[in-house]
Order: C-alpha cells, then sequence, then structure tokens
C-alpha cells in the first residue's frame, strides 16, 4: 500500500513522525556505535567497516540506515582522496525531535533509555573541547580486541540488532501510551506498515514487528510476545560481550548498554527499587507498599 495512512484523532500524526524519529535516533546512534567498535578496538579500516555493514544489510538489519552507512562510508573526499567520513567533525546535529520524545516519555512515565540515550549521546558530542581536555589527561589502557575474528563481528551484528528491537519496543510502548492518554485512537500495526514504505527508518525488521502487533495489539511493548522475547534473548549473550571488549577499549556505547539494561529490567520480577522506596520513606515519610499485604505504611526508620 501507499506510504501514508491515517494516523489517528487531534496531532496523533505529529506524535507518530516525532517517535520515528526518535528510533531513528536509536538506530544511528548503533550504528555510530558498531562504526567506532570496529575501527578503535578492532583496527578495521574504513573500507572493511563499509563492506561489513553491507553484508549486514543483506541479513535482518536490513534497513535503510544500514545501506546508507555503507554508502557514507565509501564516499571519498574529492580534495584529500582519503573516505569522507574521516573528515566530518564529530558533532552531530539535532532539530528536537529526539528531545520532545524523550520529554513525552517522561511525562507519560513510559520508559525509553535507549531512544533517550541516543539524544544524550548527540549532546555530549556537542563538548569537542572538553572531551579534547579531559581525554588528555585520563588515560586509559585503549585495548585492542584484535586479530579480530568472524565470531566477534557476529557478536557485534547480534548486538546491533539488539538496539534495534529495543529501539522499537521503547517506541511502541511511547506510541501506546500517547494513543492511550490522548485518544489518539492510533492503529501501531498501521504505522508498522507505513514505515516499511519510504521512511528512514524503513528495515527488514518491520514486517515481523507488525505480526508481533497484530497477534496482541494490547501488548504494549511487545515483550509479551513469545517470538519479539526469543529474538532478543539469543543476542543478548553476544551483546554482554561487545559491552564487555567495549569497557576495555574505552569505547562508550550508550544505545547498546541502555538496550540491553532495558531487557534485563524488564525480565526482573523484583528490582531493587524497594530500598530506595524504604530510603524515601525513611527521608520523606513518602510511605511504601508491602507484598505480604495490601495497604499503604510509613514506618519511623530512625527510633
Amino acid at each position: 500500500g501507499p506510504c501514508c495512512a491515517y494516523m489517528g484523532r487531534g496531532g496523533a500524526g505529529h506524535y507518530v513522525k516525532m517517535v520515528h524519529n526518535a528510533i531513528e535516533y536509536a538506530f544511528m546512534q548503533g550504528i555510530a556505535e558498531a562504526y567506532d567498535f570496529m575501527k578503535t578496538a578492532l583496527g578495521m579500516s574504513i573500507e572493511a567497516i563499509a563492506e561489513t555493514f553491507e553484508r549486514w544489510n543483506e541479513g535482518t538489519l536490513n534497513a535503510f540506515l544500514t545501506e546508507l552507512a555503507a554508502r557514507v562510508l565509501r564516499y571519498r573526499d574529492p580534495e584529500s582522496g582519503d573516505p569522507l567520513v574521516e573528515r566530518i567533525l564529530d558533532r552531530a546535529e539535532q532539530k528536537g525531535t529526539g528531545r520532545w520524545a524523550a520529554q513525552s516519555a517522561l511525562e507519560l512515565g513510559v520508559p525509553t533509555p535507549t531512544l533517550t540515550a541516543a539524544v544524550f549521546a548527540r549532546t555530549i558530542s556537542h563538548f569537542k573541547a572538553d572531551r579534547e581536555r579531559i581525554g588528555a589527561t585520563f588515560p586509559w589502557p585503549d585495548r585492542h580486541t584484535g586479530p579480530f575474528s568472524g565470531e566477534i563481528l557476529s557478536d557485534l551484528e547480534a548486538a546491533l540488532n539488539v538496539v534495534v528491537l529495543a529501539a522499537f519496543s521503547q517506541g511502541l510502548w511511547l506510541l501506546s501510551e500517547a494513543s492511550r492518554t490522548y485518544n489518539y485512537g492510533t492503529d501501531r500495526a498501521e504505522v508498522l506498515r507505513v514505515w516499511r514504505a519510504g521512511c528512514i527508518i524503513r528495515a527488514r525488521w518491520l514486517g515481523f514487528l507488525r505480526e508481533v502487533v497484530r497477534e496482541d495489539p494490547e501488548d504494549p511493548h511487545l515483550l509479551f510476545s513469545a517470538r519479539f522475547r526469543a529474538e532478543l534473548q539469543r543476542r543478548l549473550p553476544a551483546a554482554g560481550r561487545i559491552l564487555q571488549w567495549a569497557f576495555e577499549a574505552g569505547i562508550p556505547m550508550p544505545a547498546l548498554s541502555t538496550a540491553v539494561d532495558y531487557v534485563l529490567a524488564m525480565r526482573r520480577s523484583r528490582l531493587p527499587a524497594n530500598l530506595i522506596q524504604a530510603q524515601r520513606d525513611a527521608f520523606g515519610a513518602h510511605t511504601y507498599e508491602r507484598i505480604d499485604r495490601p495497604g499503604v505504611f510509613h514506618t519511623e526508620w530512625m527510633d
């Protein structure tokens, strides 16, 4: 069908576009982190990195942004003959839609850590002079994992898939809550169909995600779906290995780390928030609930 549709009442169309852009931020940040890992940790050439993205584009990471990353990396500066991307200042701009999505998520109480981390990554990139000054006096082992093997690149591919799936999970959750709160009546399956045709976040995963949404339209984040969880679960160990190697090489990976933490937190039936709530009650009488009986309680902790 056409790459347009009725998104719902009121400002639904604008909201869908905002969420689209927030997912785009996270996808691009994940790609940038993979590029950094291949270049810094593995010592790969720009040509080899481009070839890797091209190969990934033939699989589950088939997407406009994956294809574009390879194309951009291959482009040569007409003046120097070097890859032009290496001559570009490492400072990413933004128009504001990612920030708006993060603000809306906070207002609606929807966790979107990967979408938000991508916004802050761009913000940090603007402090170039500060980073140069700090880096000059903040030594790090900067270990290389090399010589790299196909297994490491397979792990990195799996890790980028985790970022993409987590970003869509969070974005669709935000759309679900906004539609409920603002009475948009947005059909997320239709949104995913539209995103498959000509959008910047066009990706092979969208067909699968649409099937999952249609199986259970009430699942806000898709994590109730056994099929969706399975795709994440089999890739999480690889993502963990990449994060460990990245730390040893001094490479920040905010999109990947927040994606992994998001999935791990959502699978925990009990989080340490009980201690936080106990402390809130201790210093501010904010009360708490118990797991063994109903009601709201307060304790004089200092007695």
